[in-house]
């Protein structure tokens, strides 16, 4: 029984309500009809004390809440709040999520394409909106409070994670930061370095899933569980899992005999299944498992886009039906609601009505090739219960609201755009981040499809790791350079840049690396004392013999690099018939040449010093063997003993060809014994830098040391730890001042180019300076040369798109189709521009490999662009360009944006068209399907 509160406790108890109830914290709980989590309450309330925060937590846990309630905050307050997100899709869908909400007047929307209600007091935006208005001072940041920026992890993408950095260091102090971020590792890290650059941050972690996730492989028609329940706390993998795994890999892996050449997907999957001890299920069979067992609706990870594609007809054609008549009926109505707008003929072009079959069903694809609209109707249709079964590339584990009972994972390994490699345990926890819905189910459920090969240890490491370092990607580029240069002159942004997270985690690395250096240091001093002799300089006698031995060593490299010549020069010499001796190795003895083995295209003078390289002859050993040899069988010239004729009818693979043979060679040659090879004179003998040394070492006064030899060994060990620590110090010298280092080049070329005078910004420079864009520079170049003026629209639009395509797969052999007349030739100029600024870039070291620099033009969309801009229809172009809808629509959007920047970059007085012609442009490309707005 507890003691009763006395009435002082009671009052200071009811002063604690009374307070607490007069929070923004209070009036905001009361809008959920559910308990917020103490992760959330902990950040809300830091939030409302004043602090920046940063929560990462797992997918689905909640943590949009905490952004929802900086929204509330800056409401309640009378400020302005900027929400962003990574992609516009995400942003669309907190748009409509906040309008519901607040209302359609308190919530305005900025993405690269869209432009709601701009001024609002709450603005849902892509992140590189808020940078671009950052750069640009836009007035809109006037009353800014609080800015969200969701999925705040993006700052890793090696391609546009800069922003997120360049917006966290440029927002006004003012302004209280509002990070979520998935489940990271180094949280802690990253929360220093925000406390470093934004003030006071407190960083709340949350490991914990408010649906707990569950572990299966399916394997044949059984469902196992990853793990089984061990001792406490532990887990064990499923011995049933292991014992199958070894049963699997104890059998021989098919090979096709038949051809040489790689299978089809298809013929690979099937090879796969026959092979296979165990039994895999096809993809309709996994979803009737699924149903069967109640783990519906189902969000199945194909890693491509035709897999995707492929495995709704799969389903589709084993006629599986996962909706009721009431349910189908509802899908068409809202299909047909959401598709009213787009023409018939457009529908038909997009596949619409085998797309409309599936969704009845229950069954959809979902990947960045598709439509937006249709993306954003299966969207809808799997959040409402009316699609069940969701068959999607990675892109929708990016923070899209689609919550699943249940993930597959068909495969263990992704195409990473340059080969394919195992999924790493950070992208396992996002896929399978997806499983279990809040407040619907009770637990949620991955599935990983078993494959021959599987080890169920490296599958168990994926789903209990939970390590996804954020490591920052970013670089400076040439627009960041002008735009800081103009607004804080180059000392200022020099030391702006030093503030970066990638900074920040070099510097961290460097602390490591110095302690190292101080403990190599203390231990150097150590050796000193040891290998110190009362007879002289030991350290000057040391430096002596090291220089002996390194010149004997160097000496006898050069010997080993002739004799390797003059091998591979001798075996160039055979010819078929030859009778040599071959010195060494496994074949080592007498030896008939049936062919030279020159590798193709090279004669003699041919000197291949790598012993893979050389020559190879094949030859038939006096034991009857035929074998190719390598070069590093003859350490020395071989010279013809003598020679015999190989007859025409000789057959290396019959037996009794090669017995004849054999024979004959004997008899011919058996008796002859071989030259003996005689070693020439040591190089080392007449050098006169060797003989200078062992002179200097025998005069040295530390020489008749009587513990020389022990001094010797301190004085190597004093050597080696010299030499790692000299290493760790230019590993620190590389990593100081890295972002600076690498702004500084780009300061360079943008002086030798004309875009900077020491803090001044030219007019050059004003122009670069609205261009944001991987191919920022180029764009800005062809603007000073004139290179788009007397372009029409279409044209112009041909030209634009050069700057922002890059096509999914490089294509060489194949020539782009391109405009004729003017665009042609101005597309020319534009790669002969790209061409010396590569150049330019080499000179001042600016490496793309780097993250930094100007990629090669892409004239892969041109045509399309331009056949869309002259007003041809969807079906002719999608025909001729072969690009799945949703990527052409992409990159029409990506083109419009270009052609904005520049609009409002040409020069609008003098003769110049190239402004208009662009807006113009914006307009051609700006229809059918690419104008179907994805916000209502």
């Amino acid at each position: 029984m507890t003691e009763e509160l006395s009435p002082a406790e009671r009052y200071a108890a009811a002063r604690l309500r009374a307070a607490e109830q007069a929070t923004a914290l209070a009036s905001f709980r009361e809008m959920y009809d559910f308990e917020l989590d103490p992760f959330q309450i902990e950040a809300c309330r830091a939030l409302e004390a004043g602090q920046g925060v940063l929560v990462a937590a797992p997918t689905g846990s909640g943590k949009t809440i905490v952004g929802e309630f900086a929204v509330h905050l800056a409401l309640a307050q009378g400020r302005k709040c900027f929400y962003t997100t990574p992609i516009k899709a995400l942003s669309n869908q907190k748009y409509a999520d906040l309008v519901k909400r607040y209302g359609a007047d308190k919530v305005g929307l900025l993405t690269g394409d869209n432009s709601v209600n701009s001024e609002a007091p709450v603005v849902v935006m892509t992140t590189e909106v808020l940078r671009n208005m950052l750069y640009a001072g836009s007035q809109s940041l006037r009353g800014l409070g609080h800015v969200v920026m969701d999925e705040v992890h993006y700052l890793s993408d090696r391609f546009r994670g800069a922003v997120w950095e360049e917006v966290i260091i440029h927002l006004p102090e003012s302004v209280t930061l509002v990070s979520l971020s998935a489940t990271v590792s180094n949280a802690e890290e990253f929360g220093d370095w925000l406390d470093t650059v934004r003030g006071d941050t407190a960083v709340i972690v949350s490991e914990h899933r408010p649906v707990p996730l569950f572990q299966h492989v399916l394997a044949g028609r059984r469902m196992y569980d990853l793990f089984e329940e061990g001792e406490g706390s532990k887990r064990e993998v499923n011995p049933d899992l292991v014992r199958m795994a070894r049963m699997e890999n104890s059998r021989p892996a098919y090979q096709d005999r038949r051809r040489g050449r790689a299978m089809r997907e298809a013929d690979r999957e099937r090879e796969r299944r026959q092979r296979s001890r165990v039994w895999v299920p096809g993809r309709p069979e996994v979803i009737e498992r699924l149903d069967a067992a109640g783990l519906l609706p189902a969000i199945t990870f194909i890693f491509s886009r035709a897999g995707c594609e492929s495995a709704v007809q799969q389903c589709l054609a084993a006629g599986l039906r996962l909706n009721d008549a009431g349910a189908r009926a509802r899908v068409r109505e809202i299909v047909e609601e959401r598709t009213a707008t787009i023409p018939d003929e457009d529908l038909h072009v997009l596949g619409y009505f085998e797309w409309l079959e599936g969704l009845e069903r229950g069954i959809a694809a979902h990947h960045a090739g598709m439509l937006p609209t249709f993306k954003e109707v299966v969207e809808e249709l799997f959040v409402r219960g009316l699609v069940k079964a969701v068959f999607a590339t990675e892109t929708l584990a990016l923070g899209i609201n689609m919550p699943a009972r249940s993930v597959v994972l068909e495969k263990l390994v992704k195409w990473n755009g340059e080969q394919h490699a195992d999924i790493t345990p950070g992208e396992y926890t996002q896929l399978t981040g997806r499983a279990g819905r809040r407040g619907i189910d009770v637990e949620g459920h991955a599935v990983v499809l078993w494959q021959r090969g599987m080890d169920p240890g490296h599958l168990a490491g994926l789903a209990g790791t939970r390590t996804y370092p954020l490591r920052s990607s970013f670089k400076p580029s040439y627009n960041m350079a002008v735009n800081l240069v103009d607004q804080f002159g180059r000392h200022r942004s020099r030391e702006l840049l030093e503030t970066s997270f990638a900074q920040f985690q070099a510097d961290r690395a460097v602390v490591g690396i110095s302690r190292q250096v101080q403990r190599n240091e203390e231990g150097l001093e150590g050796y000193r004392a040891s290998m110190t002799c009362h007879l002289g300089d030991f350290d000057e006698y040391a430096g002596l013999r090291r220089e002996l031995k390194d010149r004997e060593t160097e000496l006898a490299k050069q010997g080993a690099i002739q004799k390797r010549a003059a091998a591979a020069t001798a075996l160039e010499k055979l010819k078929p018939g030859d009778v040599i001796h071959v010195p060494t190795g496994k074949f080592a003895g007498l030896a008939l040449v049936l062919d030279p083995g020159i590798p193709a295209g090279r004669s003699n003078g041919y000197r291949g010093l790598d012993q893979h390289d050389g020559p190879r002859p094949l030859v038939l050993t006096a034991e009857r063997q035929v074998k190719r040899l390598a070069s590093m069988d003859f350490p020395v010239p071989v010279e013809p003993v003598d020679r015999m004729r190989i007859p025409k009818s000789f057959n290396p693979r019959s037996p009794q060809s090669r017995r004849d043979l054999a024979s004959a060679l004997r008899t011919k040659a058996g008796h002859i014994v071989p030259e003996r090879h005689r070693r020439g004179r040591a190089a080392a003998a007449d050098d006169q830098e060797i003989a200078r040394l062992r002179t200097a070492i025998r005069a040295h006064p530390c020489h008749g040391c009587a513990d020389r030899e022990d001094h010797a060994r301190w004085a190597e060990r004093f050597h080696r730890l010299q030499r790692d620590t000299r290493q760790l110090e230019r590993r620190i010298e590389g990593r100081t001042n890295t972002i600076a280092r690498t702004f500084d080049r780009i300061y360079a070329l943008l002086t030798e180019l004309d875009y900077l005078r020491g803090d001044e910004v030219t007019e050059n420079g004003k122009r670069l300076a609205r261009l944001y864009g991987e191919l920022d520079l180029l764009a800005s170049e062809c603007l000073r040369e004139g290179v788009w003026e007397g372009l029409d629209p279409a044209e112009l639009a041909a030209c634009v798109s050069a700057l922002v395509f890059e096509a999914r797969q490089s294509d060489d052999a194949v020539a782009p189709k391109l405009p004729s007349g003017p665009a042609r030739d101005a597309l020319a100029e534009t790669v002969r521009i790209w061409g010396r600024l590569d150049a330019l870039e080499e000179d001042f070291r600016i490496n793309q490999a780097e993250g930094v620099g100007q990629r090669e033009p892409d004239l892969g969309f041109a045509w399309s662009a331009y056949q869309w801009a002259s007003g041809k229809g969807l079906d002719e172009v999608l025909r001729e360009s072969e690009m799945p809808a949703g990527d052409f629509v992409r990159w029409c959007k990506q083109v419009i944006d270009v052609l904005g920047q520049i609009a409002a970059a040409a020069p609008v007085d003098g003769d110049s068209k190239v402004a208009r012609n662009a807006r113009k442009a914006v307009d051609a490309l700006l229809r059918g399907v690419v104008a179907y707005s994805s916000v209502g």
